[in-house]
């Protein structure tokens, strides 16, 4: 998040601290908004947008050359984001819609994009594209191409989950029909942004849907074939609002999986991590195969 002396007005009068305004510094580094071998804007500017004063911009810069992240820290030009700088979702797992936005706008980066997802719905995916959607319409990030693959449940087959935690056929029907109208706007969402970018900036885009013929019970993100990002769906009660032929509606409660909310593991292909490296590697072989396979085409209406 950028932040600007008219947050810190919102959010109260606290003065930011040298760790606060390294913390924000890094965490662009790792989202990929300030890229290798990218100069930082001066100390002055960084001391006007944060509110303080330039000593303890410099502080905050002595933390990140220390971290690794930055290179040529001194008083005189601004110091560069370093060329090996780590940017990897932290080891502690993070709920799914914060994981995913940053690692998506890392994967932007790159000249050359590939995601490929097996998920329950494309609505975690819809959202976090949102990020790197919005550096490239502001000339930030500037990929060639994009090619999206993603997985979803078939409507052909009968949902492990949703499902009523009382009631017979009809409220599973119900319950079906409510996720087959989500999975297909959320779909159609994310292809439509996507797609956009060829018309508005020449970016090469292909997203293609195809359908499982079972409920996944994890969710997968594939980044550039490099890094993994996988969430268990653990079911949870929880209640929901279904329309009944009168106009009202009524709440139902059933046993479901919150995917947003759900914890991120990461796993990148490093020298140091082979371990973490075949993971990656098996993931996307076990992707190509269902895709090559199993799967058919999907059609979102």
């Amino acid at each position: 998040m950028v932040v600007t002396q008219e947050n810190v007005a919102v959010n109260g009068s606290r003065r930011l601290t040298p760790q606060d305004i390294a913390d924000t510094l890094r965490d662009r580094i790792r989202a990929g908004e300030l890229r290798a071998g990218e100069r930082l804007p001066t100390q002055a500017e960084l001391a006007e947008e944060f509110g303080v004063e330039r000593g303890a911009v410099r502080q905050a810069m002595k933390k990140l050359q220390a971290e690794g992240l930055l290179s040529n820290v001194s008083k005189g030009s601004p110091p560069r984001v370093a060329q090996a700088a780590p940017a990897p979702v932290g080891k502690e797992p993070q709920p799914s819609m914060v994981a995913l936005a940053p690692r998506l706008t890392a994967a932007f980066a790159e000249p050359h994009v590939r995601i490929d997802v097996v998920s329950y719905t494309a609505e975690t995916l819809m959202i976090a594209l949102g990020e790197p959607v919005r550096l490239i319409h502001e000339g930030r990030l500037r990929p060639q191409s994009i090619t999206a693959r993603i997985l979803l449940p078939s409507s052909d087959i009968e949902l492990a989950f949703p499902v009523p935690m009382e009631g017979g056929e009809e409220g599973r029907e119900r319950l079906h029909h409510r996720w087959h109208t989500q999975r297909n706007a959320q779909g159609q969402v994310l292809r439509h942004n996507l797609r956009a970018l060829r018309a508005s900036h020449g970016i090469d885009v292909d997203v293609t849907f195809r359908a499982l013929p079972f409920t996944t019970p994890v969710k997968l993100y594939l980044l550039n074939g490099r890094e993994a990002l996988l969430a268990y769906y653990t079911l949870a009660r929880t209640s929901v609002e279904l329309d009944v032929p009168d106009g009202a509606t009524e709440v139902m409660d059933i046993w479901d999986a919150g995917g947003i909310k759900a914890p991120v593991f990461s796993f990148e292909k490093t020298a140091e991590a082979a371990r973490d490296s075949v993971f990656v590697d098996e993931s996307q072989n076990w992707f190509d195969a269902l895709w090559e396979t199993i799967t058919s085409d999907l059609t979102l209406s």
